[in-house]
């Protein structure tokens, strides 16, 4: 018997084993996978999330892939739903570290959300975890995003040459770390040092940014990021008026966002491509993209307009659900008050029938004395 259960111990703990190595492999192609193809990515971060279990940091860790898939569509409500997920389960782990990536993705969320007095004050409390972390060696990653995030919310907020000390710093972070995952992010804030550059009107500097963008997406074939680093090297041909640059670097970026699906991205590749195409007066591509330029326009109307729809849906259905649970609460409020009286009238009944008992005894008595006192007398 006790061999028996000793075998059954064994064969479950190699099971879970097995199930844990399984999750690990899983999430390493997710993470692989959230630019090129973030809709399989949510797939399997839900199918994680069933793995899990009682595990609750690989949840977490599923949640924040699903999260990283929506912000690379660009649903960022959505994504800012699972990253709370993920940080609701924070005081059940140990994993410091894990908890410092949660709390910084919550800062990466509100600034998308453009809320960013949420987004310094997440920033500033995973930067104040990051200084408690003992091991220094694995924080680059974490330090290397909130530095970024920063330079994105003072590029907006103060001033570009204020953002690109802060993207140069988190730049020098990721690099520390020497995990190819990072390259990705490298290319995001090389990207923006490129548009900063843009908007200081030092094109040189841009188009050399915009360059090493291209180069850092292409090592983990980021094909969204490849064409936004070609759009930001069409906008410096353009300005400087080689358009026919402008326009082999603009088709480049199509090709690669045909396999993404980015309206936003389409958009401006369209945009860029008729400006162009006017430059040199060619009318029948400028017409051809301009149209293009319109029609996906109009999908993200379309797609807003869903979204809000949905949003709303979303709303009245928890507004009715929150109805339904006061309503449930009152009737049983109305119940319980409903008992509570019945109690008291039948307490003071049996108090007052108590009562009349013993003011009858005590009639009874009086009768039976003065009765005694008249034979008496």
């Amino acid at each position: 018997m006790l061999i028996l259960l000793v075998a059954k111990l064994v064969i479950a703990d190699t099971l879970s084993s097995q199930n844990l190595k399984s999750i690990d492999s899983i999430l390493k192609v997710a993470s692989t996978e959230i630019y090129a193809n973030p809709d399989n990515v949510i797939k399997l971060g839900h199918k994680i999330i069933k793995m899990a279990g009682d595990n609750v940091d690989y949840k977490i860790k599923a949640y924040k892939i699903i999260s990283d898939a929506y912000s690379s569509r660009r649903d960022y409500e959505k994504s800012l739903e699972y990253v709370i997920k993920a940080n609701e389960l924070l005081d059940e782990t140990n994993d410091e570290l894990l908890k410092i990536t949660i709390v910084n993705k919550m800062g990466i969320q509100y600034h998308q959300l453009k809320v960013y007095d949420k987004a310094i004050q997440y920033l500033d409390q995973a930067e104040q975890l990051i200084g408690e972390y003992p091991v220094k060696d694995s924080i680059h990653t974490e330090l290397g995003k909130n530095y970024i995030v920063r330079g994105f919310i003072y590029k907006e907020k103060l001033s570009c040459a204020i953002a690109i000390a802060f993207l140069d710093r988190g730049i020098a972070e990721l690099k520390k770390s020497n995990k190819e995952s990072d390259l990705s992010k490298i290319s995001i804030a090389t990207y923006n040092k490129g548009n900063c550059y843009l908007l200081l009107k030092n094109n040189k500097s841009a188009l050399e940014n915009f360059q090493i963008a291209v180069q850092m997406a292409k090592k983990v074939n980021a094909k969204s990021l490849q064409a936004f680093a070609l759009k930001g090297s069409a906008k410096v041909f353009t300005l400087e008026g080689r358009n026919i640059e402008a326009i082999k670097a603009l088709d480049e970026a199509l090709y690669l966002s045909s396999e993404v699906n980015d309206l936003i991205l389409n958009q401006e590749i369209y945009m860029g491509l008729s400006e162009n195409y006017l430059a040199i007066n060619d009318w029948n591509q400028f017409k051809t993209n301009q149209q293009k330029f319109i029609e996906v326009q109009k999908q993200i109307k379309d797609r807003e307009r869903l979204s809000v729809g949905e949003s709303l849906g979303v709303k009245e259905a928890e507004s009715k659900a929150n109805r339904d649970e006061l309503s449930n609460k009152f009737y049983y409020l109305l119940l319980v008050l409903f008992f509570v009286l019945t109690l008291i009238v039948l307490f003071f009944y049996v108090i007052i029938k108590r009562k009349n008992k013993e003011i009858e005894a005590i009639k009874s008595q009086i009768y039976i004395l003065q009765n005694k006192k008249g034979k008496e007398a």
